[in-house]
């Protein structure tokens, strides 16, 4: 019985562990001390916790400092959105806890392409803690406003509690004008978060800069472990932790170091960061020929993000940057999820969007914040390249590709 696929083409949901990051999670697997103790066997593992941080800051270009563990890039966003929320709608002078009563900074920008991780909270402070979600239009490829973006801000910036916009869309690819958008949050005076987990490793990021207030990223989407992250907090930020006990983690985040996974997350983030330009450059080329193919070959297909960027550009607009690894492949009258299960079956990979989503009947929340219809926002499929993706891996999918979106049409 086959148990694991021949063609890999989910990356995007989790990525095989590096090398360095088995060797680094091999070695210290047996640390038996707890890093918070005080004997010898504590000290060494705090020894090796604090070197993955250092290490981890490095790949990251941030400070050891600011670097707050987690057990994901779930959380990460959780502390963030929350923890920023609650710190700005504090009384003055109080515990740091949130008001009572109608909050002062109820206002949270966002767009609606942004992960489930983001998205689940601010729906979540908008039902318990009074919070007013500002929605930022994004683009037909995905692309925030940025004029909509400095509106949203500049309307009534003393009642914003934070700004949030993801790196890299997990779903298309496209990459934002993180920077751009950071800049505007910081004239303001409000604080901004970034979901950075698909992009860190995959794309170049500027995580240090200092209109960035957070940033998550998270080990498995790099060649790391399943089960730890991290959140970058700005030295200056100031946060509400929703997570209490033994005061770990700069206070923000307690519990008992993984120092085994630390260690594999800030190895993976050292290979995957030394290898960048080189693994760009060759999941492009990859990219490019799948790219080509479903557009000469598949009738009425569109790829997402790609091509509506090149239609862009081709009308003097500026062409979106997306991430080497994802094509989103959308094809009226294929179902998603017909087109996952006949691909499979016959050993090869995939997705319908982000795997936090999967199996959950509805349209991609990202295809509908584009603009696409809903139908159109369901006959969509992801293919996410990395370390496994190989020449002969496409050309396998090339020729698969066809005769599936035929049979799953015909299927209705």
């Amino acid at each position: 019985m086959r148990n694991q696929p021949i063609h890999y083409f989910d990356h995007a949901a989790t990525t095989p562990l590096s090398e360095p990051a088995r060797a680094a999670l091999i070695e210290h697997m047996g640390v038996i001390g707890n890093a918070g103790s005080l004997h010898t066997a504590g000290r060494t593992a705090r020894r090796i916790h604090d070197a993955a941080r250092i290490e981890l800051a490095h790949a990251a270009g941030v400070d050891p400092a600011e670097i707050v563990f987690t057990s994901g890039g779930t959380e990460a966003d959780n502390l963030a959105i929350k923890g920023l929320y609650a710190k700005r709608n504090a009384v003055p002078g109080s515990k740091p806890e949130p008001a009572v009563g109608k909050p002062a900074r109820p206002r949270i920008i966002y767009t609606g392409i942004e992960h489930p991780a983001v998205l689940d909270v601010i729906e979540y402070l908008a039902q318990h803690h009074g919070a007013e979600p500002v929605l930022v239009l994004v683009t037909e490829d995905a692309v925030v406003d940025l004029d909509a973006w400095r509106a949203a801000l500049a309307y009534a910036p003393e009642r914003t509690a934070l700004a949030t916009l993801m790196w890299a869309n997990n779903e298309v690819g496209t990459i934002q004008p993180v920077e751009e958008a950071a800049a505007i949050a910081a004239e303001h005076g409000v604080p901004f978060h970034t979901d950075a987990v698909q992009a860190f490793g995959h794309t170049p990021t500027q995580l240090n800069n200092p209109a960035i207030t957070t940033a998550a990223i998270t080990a498995h989407k790099l060649g790391g472990p399943v089960g730890i992250g991290a959140l970058i907090v700005r030295r200056t930020a100031q946060l509400t932790p929703h997570i209490h006990g033994g005061g770990q983690e700069r206070g923000l985040r307690s519990g008992t170091a993984d120092v085994a996974s630390a260690a594999a997350f800030a190895a993976a983030a050292t290979a995957a960061q030394a290898s960048l330009d080189q693994e760009i450059e060759r999941l492009e080329c990859l990219r490019e020929k799948l790219v080509h193919a479903i557009t000469t070959t598949i009738p009425n297909a569109t790829v997402s993000g790609v091509q509506a960027a090149a239609n862009r550009a081709s009308r003097g607009g500026n062409s979106a940057q997306q991430l080497p690894g994802i094509v989103h492949l959308s094809v009226p009258g294929a179902q998603g999820d017909s087109v996952l299960f006949l691909l499979d079956s016959l050993g090869f990979a995939t997705s319908t969007g982000s795997a936090c989503t999967a199996g959950m009947a509805q349209p991609s929340h990202v295809l509908l914040a584009m603009g696409r219809s809903k139908q159109d926002a369901t006959d969509v499929q992801r293919f996410s390249m990395g370390p496994l993706t190989t020449e002969e891996s496409v050309q396998a999918l090339i020729d698969a590709l066809p005769g599936v979106i035929a049979q799953a049409r015909g299927a209705g």
